[in-house]
């Protein structure tokens, strides 16, 4: 049962590690400049 909690607990920082890498990586890469949308709501700008 100890062995089994040991593993849990290591799986579940490995996903963490994971998800934070590709949170980093996608906003590294995300465009530098200004959003414009246009959708339903109206248009909306966003500066990055």
């Amino acid at each position: 049962m100890r062995q089994n909690t040991l593993y849990l607990i290591i799986g579940a920082l490995i996903v963490v590690v994971i998800a934070l890498g590709i949170y980093v990586y996608r906003e590294q890469t995300k465009p530098k400049g200004v959003e414009l949308k246009i959708d339903n709501k109206g248009i909306s700008i966003q500066q990055n």
